[in-house]
Order: C-alpha cells, then structure tokens, then sequence
C-alpha cells in the first residue's frame, strides 16, 4: 500500500490529525479571541491605530467636514437628511417653557412662599420678556441682526450635525440699547467651528486640542478663535491671527458656548457629524446612480441605427482605392440628402439598397439597482439614526404598523439630539439672558428671594419644545393618547408636547376662548366643550382649604 499523502504545517513537520493550535501562552500568538487574531486572512491586514480621542479626529478634521459639506451642497439624500433631521429635532420654533424649580429655591432661602402657584406666574412673566428678547422685528438679539433666537438656534444645531461643533459666543453690547431698539444688551453671534484652532496652526499641546484652551483636568477654560475664516481672501491677515475668548466671567456667566457629540472620555472638538460614518458609502452611490443616469441618457440618444454592408475607411484601408464602391458610398449619402420626408416632427427613414435599421436594447437602469440602491440608504439611515423612508422619501412598501415601529426609534434619537443640545447649548444662552433680564425686568419674587447668581440653575429650569412627533394614524394615536390621559399614565402637558409641539396652557386658553365665543354667538358649543354636569368653577373647592 502507497503511503498516504502528507500534509506540512509552517514548521515543516508533518500535521498529525487531531493536532490543535498551540495555545497564546506557548508563544504561537493566536489569540483565545477572533476579534484578536492576526493569522486569519480576513482580518490579517485590519490592524487600525489606537488613537487617542482628540488625535484621532483633530488631525482629519478639516477633511472630514469639508468632504461632508460637499455631500450636502451637492447630493439630495444627504440633503434631505439634514433637513429632515433638523425639522424633526429643532423646527420653525424651537422655544423654552420656563419651570423654576420652586422647590430647590425654598429649600435655598427658607421660605414656603416658592410654591407651584409662584413658579407658574413666574413662568409666565418669564416667558413674555423671552418672546420680546427673542422674537423681536429687529433682530436685536442676533450680532448680525438677520435671525430670531429660533432660528440661530437652528442653524446652529445644523453647524453640530453637519460639522461636528456648534459654536456661539454671547456678547454684550448695550451701545445698541435704546428707545425703539434693543432692550437687551445680551446678543448671540454664532461662529463658523472653522474658526476654532489652534493659534497659528499648532499641533495640539497639553495646553489646548483643536483651539480649545484646557486646564489640568482636561476641561476647557477658553478658545483660541481666528478673527476671520481662512477662506477669506480678502481678510488674509486676519485669518491668520486668533483671539483668545475665556469661557466664562468670573462670577459664572457664559461667554463661549460650545456644543458637540462626545463619543468618549477627554474628547474636546465635534467634526464628526451625522454623515461622516457614511460618507463613502454615500459617495459612491452618488457616483453609481449618476452612471446609471449617463448610461440610461446614451441609450434613449441611440435608440436605433442605420447599418451599411460597407464602412468607407475599414473597406478603403483593407482594398486600396475601390471607384465602384467609393461611387456606391456617394450615392448613399446623396440618397439620404434628398429624402428627407417628415411626418410632422419626426423624420421617416427610407432605406438605400443593402442598409438595415438596427435597434438599441436598452437595459438601462440595471436591473438590481433599486435594490442596490435600498440597501446602501438603509445603511445610511442607520448611521444617521433616521428610517429608511425618512432618507430615501419612500413610504411605498410599508404599513402602518412597520412605519410606526420605524418612525418611534427613530424619534428616540431625534429626541435625545434636541435634548442634549437643550442643555448644551440652548440653556446656557436662556441663563445668561436671564441674569440680565433679572436686573431690568420686575419678575415676581417672594420677599428675601436669593439672587439669581445664587440660584442660576433654580430660576432658570426650562423644558424646550420643538415640533411635536406628528401622526401615522390620526384617529389610533389621538385614541391611544385619550386613554393614556384618563388612566393617568400621560398628561396633556406631555401629549401636546409630544404631538403637536404645542404649550398644554396656551391649548386650554385657546380652548376656553372658543366656548366662550360659540356662547356669546349663541351656537351650541361642541362636544367637548359640554362640561357633562360638571360643578361651575366658582363652586369648585380649592384643594389647600380642604
């Protein structure tokens, strides 16, 4: 019997059957862990850098962002998913409802008077100096004077998911206060994350990372800004000179107000916005579907051509000088000049003896790419924490029930979004205003009220409202919320927030001018409004006299 045939390993000796790797601690290298190991050839080559949080993306910053930005100028599916991600999150009225947390505030200054009927009428008087601040025709709250607070703050929230950073700095400039112009010296001037680096163009030192001047535990105590975008032409000496802005005055109030996506700990500057998990993906379908189009475009052009048994340079090349065929060629294109017949716009052909028409298949788009073209979106909705169909615009091929599903874990992540750049970068802004407006407005206050540098947090607790989640299923959803409502597991407060992005307040009051306008027109008021035996208001018992 032949011996049997055997197989080497690396060492050259012989693999015996059952013979298993050599373990890690043998010296072999192979690690317990797939993830770890060097020798498969699928992960052989992956060895990435382990880079530190600021390194990694202050080094690749720039051509991150400017790659993004190109994306979003040029590509609607990049477009279209900033803008909805914007609409859903921050819309065209993002505001504060103001909540002072009467609570803490007693326990500050002692006094019992900081109860839920004081927060609610100091909300009020809190609210109606915003609007005139924030609202105001002039724009005086903006450093350019084009935009209300609503929509800085919107544009702001753009820089953050386009760029990484959103970035303010609150000035005070009481030069444009006076008879019918601001009445407030507080004013917002958004800054191009651009701006932010370090002076004249470090490498980043223990001092700041990507201009942001650091202390010894890392946080950030100021910010190296450019007086002028670097490209500014026309400012070049500017551009290249960089002012130093502290973070904060000495007794707390905001200067600088600096927002973005913290992925991990020691992280200093955003840049890696929404898009940047998906910009090659995202690249390449648009370079995928603008050769469909090209290719789609070139077969509608030749749809169908004219074939002749000879071709006059191949038979010239091939024959030398031929006059019979050189004759045959001239009658063909004599044949064509003259028969030019039109049946209205579209010109009929008529064939010379020996030409054929021939047509173009066209195949154009191929067939797999809508498929192709789902499954690169689908990948680019979950990078960016939005549904297929908010991305793609496409709601053909779901129901309700799929919609629904994907729409409420979508909205969890537009939800989080608005909340985290509430606090980050809204709430800031509302409390530095509110310092001043404590100073020039007479806001209700209980004797012996602690300061508002004192209190900053208590007084100035607010809730942001965007645009409400909206509906699939209008009459399931207002049903649901019924429900939930009477078995006391939602409040109104939290389903016109939630759904209409409407003040529950300004609902009810809307609500009681309207019963009272059907009254005094002596019409029947709608269902709703019938208080179905209800004790009248006067008669109501107060629950702090029982």
């Amino acid at each position: 019997m032949d011996n049997p045939v055997q197989i080497l390993g690396p060492d050259g000796r012989a693999i015996t059957p059952g013979r298993s790797k050599p373990s890690m601690l043998a010296g072999s290298g192979i690690s317990p862990y797939d993830a770890a190991d060097i020798f498969d050839g699928r992960t052989a080559a992956w060895r990435p850098y382990l880079w530190s949080p600021d390194a990694q993306l202050n080094l690749y910053r720039d051509r991150i962002v400017s790659r993004v930005r190109d994306l979003v100028r040029n590509d609607g599916w990049a477009a279209g998913s900033v803008t909805r991600t914007l609409d859903n999150a921050i819309g065209a009225n993002f505001r504060p409802i103001f909540k002072p947390d009467y609570r803490a505030l007693a326990q500050i200054s002692g006094n019992r008077a900081f109860d839920a009927t004081w927060a609610e009428e100091f909300g009020r008087a809190v609210q109606s100096a915003w609007r005139r601040w924030a609202n105001d025709p002039g724009r005086w709250c903006d450093a350019q004077r084009h935009l209300s607070i609503s929509q800085l703050m919107r544009l702001a929230f753009r820089h953050k998911l386009v760029d990484g950073d959103a970035l303010a700095i609150l000035r005070w400039m009481p030069e444009r206060m006076g008879e019918g112009r601001a009445q407030y010296a507080t004013v917002l001037q958004l800054i191009d994350p651009d701006r932010l680096s370090n002076p004249y163009q470090q490498f980043d030192q223990q001092a700041f990372r990507g201009g942001v001047q650091v202390d010894e535990y890392g946080a950030a105590i100021g910010y190296w800004i450019r007086k002028a975008h670097i490209g500014d032409w026309w400012a070049a000496a500017q551009a290249m000179t960089w002012e130093y802005i502290p973070r904060e005055t000495e007794w707390g109030r905001p200067i600088v107000v600096h927002d973005f996506e913290v992925e991990r700990a020691g992280q200093h500057r955003g840049g890696a916005g929404i898009l940047t998990p998906v910009v090659q993906r995202l690249k390449m379908l648009v370079k995928y579907d603008a050769t469909e189009l090209d290719a789609a475009i070139v077969n509608a052009i030749f749809a169908s051509y004219i074939e002749s048994p000879f071709d006059p340079e191949l038979v010239q090349s091939a024959l030398g000088d031929s006059a019979e065929i050189n004759q045959y060629q001239q009658l063909r294109s004599s044949f064509h000049d003259e028969r030019k017949i039109m049946l209205g716009d579209a010109r009929m052909p008529i064939l010379f003896p020996g030409e054929r028409i021939n047509t173009v298949n066209a195949t154009r788009p191929a067939a797999n790419f809508k498929d192709f073209e789902s499954a690169v979106l689908r990948n680019v909705a979950s990078g960016m924490g939005l549904s297929a169909q908010q991305v793609s615009n496409d709601w053909s091929d779901v129901n309700y029930s799929s919609a629904r599903g994907a729409l409420l874990e979508a909205w969890k992540t537009l939800a989080r979004r608005r909340e985290e750049f509430a606090q980050n970068f809204a709430q800031p802004v509302a409390a530095a205003w509110m310092e001043e407006a404590f100073d020039r407005e007479d806001f209700p206050l209980p004797a012996n009220a602690p300061s508002f540098i004192e209190a900053r947090a208590a007084y100035s607790r607010a809730r942001w409202m965007g645009p409400g989640r909206g509906w699939i299923d209008p009459t399931k959803e207002k049903e649901g919320a019924i429900l939930g409502m009477d078995a006391g597991l939602s409040t109104l407060e939290n389903e016109c927030a939630e759904n209409a992005g409407e003040d529950y307040e300004d609902v009810l009051d809307q609500r009681a001018r309207e019963v009272k306008a059907f009254r005094e027109r002596g019409l029947e008021p709608p269902t709703w409004a019938n208080l179905g035996g209800m004790p009248s208001r006067q008669t109501v018992q107060d629950p702090e006299e029982e």
